[in-house]
């Protein structure tokens, strides 16, 4: 019998500064420890340190690419999904995942946050990420604000255990 394992989409800039790399780095030890997969971009930046911290500690990385090349991926991913879809993988790294936790990002991070929201999945974002609640109302149920690596997780993971 199968035990399908809690996936946990990390999203976040392709360039990033060192604090947050640090973070998204904790984030993925975090997800390798807990028995998670971690699925994400597959690029360089928060998906870069995600990646290593999964990876470090014997985690499972996907890494759903834009492009038609494996090789596009970071070197921390295990599996990587060469899409040629370009912004629009955004959509199979959101329905891929049980959970999101979003890092500062660009429009690509928006739109990531936006199609969880839309499909009642729980993002979990940190500080600098889009703080959609400046914009208008958000159910907060699927919107829930951390402030480091350790935090992200258990919201993450009591979002898990409560769609159950």
């Amino acid at each position: 019998m199968s035990v399908l394992k809690p996936v946990i989409g990390i999203i976040g800039a392709s360039q990033c500064n060192k604090d947050d790399y640090k973070i998204a780095y904790e984030t993925g030890a975090h997800i390798a420890k807990n028995g998670a997969v971690l699925v994400c971009g597959g690029l360089g930046g928060i998906m870069e340190a995600a990646s290593k911290g999964c990876s470090d500690n014997h985690g499972t990385v996907i890494g759903i690419l834009p492009g038609l090349k494996k090789t596009d991926a970071n070197p921390y991913v295990n599996i990587a999904i060469p899409t040629g879809l370009g912004i629009a993988r955004n959509v199979l790294v959101v329905h891929s995942s049980d959970v999101i936790i979003a890092f500062p990002g660009k429009y690509g991070t928006l739109s990531e946050i936006s199609l969880a929201l839309a499909t009642e999945k729980t993002v979990v974002y940190l500080p600098g990420t889009w703080d959609l609640k400046k914009i208008g109302y958000v159910e907060s149920a699927f919107f829930k604000e951390a402030f480091d690596a350790r935090g992200a997780i258990g919201l993450a993971l009591g979002a898990l255990r409560s769609s159950d």
